[in-house]
C-alpha cells in the first residue's frame, strides 16, 4: 500500500498533467479534473482490483466508468501513471488523430477506456449493464462509476437510478462529484437540485458523504465504507464535496475554469504551486 504522502505527490503530478495538457491545445476542461485528481489517485492507486493488461470484458476486474467525460485530462493522466499506457502519449492530447480525445471514445483503442462518454447522463446506465453481467457470471468485483452534479439534471440518470434499485445491482458504487458548479454558473443558479442525498435515497440508494472531497484520507474511509455496504440489495451513492480548480489557488472557488486553459503566465503560475514529483511528460 502506497502512503499518504505518496498518494498526495502522485496527486501532485496528476494536477500538473491536467494544467500542461489542457495548455498545450488551449482547449479541455482543467476544473473538474483538478477537483477530482485526488479521487482518481485514491481509486486507481489504492482501492480498484484491475489489471493493465487491458481487456474490454474486464472479467474478474473491478470496472470504472468515467460519465462526465469532458474531465479526460485527470482520467487519461492517472490512466498512464497507472500503467495503462505511456505517459508521453499524453503530449498528443487532444491533437490530430490522438487516441487522447477531448472526451474518452473506444475506436481508437486506449487502453483503459470501456465507453465513449461524450454525452452527459449516459455512464450509469452502462455500468448497470456492467454490474448485472458480473452478476450473472459468478464476477464478484465491483463496478465503479463517477457523475458530475451538475450531470444529474440529465433525466436518464434518474431513469437509471430507479432501475438500479428495483433490480438490487448492489455491485455498484455511483460517486457523484459535488462541487456545485457547471459551465455556466452554480447549480443552483442553473437548475436547483434540492438535496442530492434526500433523491437518490428515495430512489432506493444507500447514500454516505464524504465531505472533504479532496483529502485523500477521507476519499480512502469513503470508498472503503461504500464497498462495506455493496451486496445488501441496494447499488450505493458517494457524495464527494470537492472543489472545482482545486490546488490552484485562482482557479478555485469559480466556475469560470470548467472549459477553459490556462495561458503561459497562468501556467507557470500554477506549476509553481504544485512541483513535479515523478516528472513531466
Amino acid at each position: 500500500m502506497a502512503t499518504t504522502q505518496q498518494l498526495q505527490d502522485f496527486t501532485q503530478q496528476v494536477r500538473r498533467d491536467i494544467l500542461r495538457m489542457v495548455h498545450a491545445v488551449n482547449s479541455g476542461h482543467p476544473g473538474g479534473s483538478l477537483g477530482c485528481a485526488e479521487f482518481f489517485t485514491a481509486l486507481y492507486q489504492e482501492v480498484m482490483d484491475y489489471s493493465t493488461d487491458f481487456s474490454m470484458d474486464g472479467k474478474n476486474e473491478d470496472l470504472f466508468f468515467l460519465s462526465n467525460g469532458h474531465i479526460s485530462p485527470v482520467y487519461y493522466s492517472v490512466l498512464s501513471r497507472s500503467g495503462f499506457f505511456s505517459v508521453e502519449e499524453l503530449a498528443t492530447f487532444r491533437k490530430m488523430n490522438t487516441r487522447l480525445q477531448g472526451h474518452p471514445t473506444t475506436h481508437e483503442g486506449l487502453e483503459g477506456i470501456r465507453i465513449a462518454s461524450g454525452s452527459l447522463g449516459q455512464g450509469m446506465s452502462v455500468a448497470i449493464g456492467a454490474a448485472i453481467s458480473k452478476k450473472l457470471n459468478g464476477d464478484d468485483k465491483t463496478v465503479y462509476t463517477l457523475h458530475g452534479d451538475g450531470e444529474l439534471q440529465e433525466g436518464q440518470i434518474w431513469e437509471a437510478a430507479m432501475y438500479a434499485s428495483a433490480k438490487k445491482v448492489d455491485n455498484l458504487i455511483s460517486t457523484i462529484d459535488v462541487n456545485g458548479k457547471q459551465i455556466d454558473g452554480s447549480t443552483d443558479d442553473v437548475l436547483p437540485m434540492g438535496s442530492i442525498k434526500a433523491k437518490f435515497e428515495a430512489f432506493g440508494w444507500d447514500v454516505l458523504e464524504v465531505t472533504k472531497g479532496n483529502d485523500i484520507e477521507a476519499i480512502l474511509a469513503g470508498l472503503a465504507d461504500a464497498k462495506a455496504r455493496t451486496g445488501k440489495g441496494k447499488p450505493v451513492c458517494i457524495l464527494l464535496f470537492t472543489e472545482m480548480g482545486n490546488g490552484i489557488d485562482f482557479m478555485m472557488h469559480t466556475h469560470a475554469w470548467h472549459g477553459k486553459a490556462p495561458n503561459d503566465e497562468q501556467l507557470e503560475n500554477a506549476l509553481a504551486q504544485n512541483p513535479a514529483t515523478l516528472g513531466d511528460y
